[in-house]
């Protein structure tokens, strides 16, 4: 019986990805045959869980959104999983009443009761195990993000109070359309339609969010992804540096874990290749100096002569005109 739990538990959340799957697709991830999913999803339906057949030639299964669901459903991984989110969340924002980390904060209390009963107790081992360090953040609203989000997929005009870096207030007529989350911080962008060009939005300096019913036609983002776009502005007054570094990727990242850096693998055995953006050049000195390896800077060329000049200046103070042989 465990075992056609556990397979269930794996059945649905394959299906909980709203995706429409065929029979055999089902039967090759879950290691079974067509016929023990037929079995299997009829189980769910009885749970109570609206899974949608469609037949022949074809045809799939599928959960219905937009239902009556019975209570959450989560295996082991997902369960824990779920509660380091709330518990990670909950310890990035303000502490102030309604903002997201606040209510992050009220759900991780209360997961528990939506949990099957033989998974309670290891997550309240793990939630009494457990303590998060809090980074402050600026306080964003949950309700913000929710109809904001609801805007985008109705492609509804929005207007709100916008408060600018120098504190300056507006009001914005805007076609929403992705909501962005980057080094703490929440980000919309949107179509200014008084502009009539695209803006980022900082989440926690948005007021009064009002929908406005005005539906408006589908528009092609102004690059690949949103993220991609508010990168480009957060870096438009910055440098790309470009490095390879002799250490594994997951060290490079946690010296530079304070900065918007790509980070991947490189060709050498124990190399990383970096791209970051920086304000000037001593920032990545105070990141990997810590790293305790050696690193080459590809470019820009004056961080390169950047670099050799203050490494001049390092010699000299140790009393050393050369480097010391190795």
């Amino acid at each position: 019986m465990a075992d056609v739990t556990r397979r269930m538990l794996a059945l649905l959340s394959i299906l909980q990805t709203g995706r429409p799957l065929s029979g055999d697709e089902l039967a090759a991830r879950l290691d079974v045959s067509p016929r023990t999913v037929r079995r299997d999803v009829d189980r769910l339906r009885e749970y109570g869980y609206p899974v949608e057949t469609q037949p022949g030639p074809g045809g799939y299964y599928r959960l219905v959104a937009g239902r009556t669901m019975p209570p959450l459903v989560l295996d082991d991984d997902e369960a824990i999983a779920a509660l380091l989110g709330l518990a990670t969340l909950a310890s990035s924002g303000s502490g102030e009443d309604g903002a997201l980390d606040d209510a992050a904060t009220r759900a991780y209390g209360k997961l528990d009761q939506f949990l099957p009963a033989r998974l309670r107790p290891r997550v309240a081992a793990l939630r009494a195990s457990l303590e998060t360090g809090r980074q402050l953040a600026p306080p964003v609203n949950a309700s913000l993000l929710a109809g904001l989000a609801e805007a985008i997929d109705d492609r509804e005009v929005v207007r709100f109070g916008y408060r600018d870096r120098h504190g300056g207030e507006s009001r914005r007529r805007v076609e929403p359309h992705r909501q962005v989350h980057l080094l703490l911080r929440w980000y919309l962008l949107g179509w200014d339609l008084d502009r009539d060009d695209w803006r980022v939005f900082r989440l926690d300096r948005v007021r009064d969010l009002v929908r406005t019913g005005v539906r408006h036609a589908p528009r092609a983002l102004p690059a690949d992804a949103a993220l991609a776009y508010l990168r480009q502005g957060l870096n438009a007054d910055r440098r790309r540096v470009r490095l390879v570094v002799r250490a594994r990727p997951d060290q490079v990242a946690d010296a530079l874990k304070f900065e918007d850096a790509e980070i991947r693998r490189g060709p050498g055995a124990g190399e990383t290749r970096v791209t970051v953006w920086l304000d000037s050049w001593e920032w990545l000195v105070l990141g990997l100096a810590r790293l305790d390896t050696d690193f080459t800077v590809i470019e820009p060329e004056d961080f390169r002569s950047a670099y050799a000049a203050f490494a001049r200046r390092l010699l000299a103070a140790s009393g050393r005109p050369e480097p010391p042989s190795m």
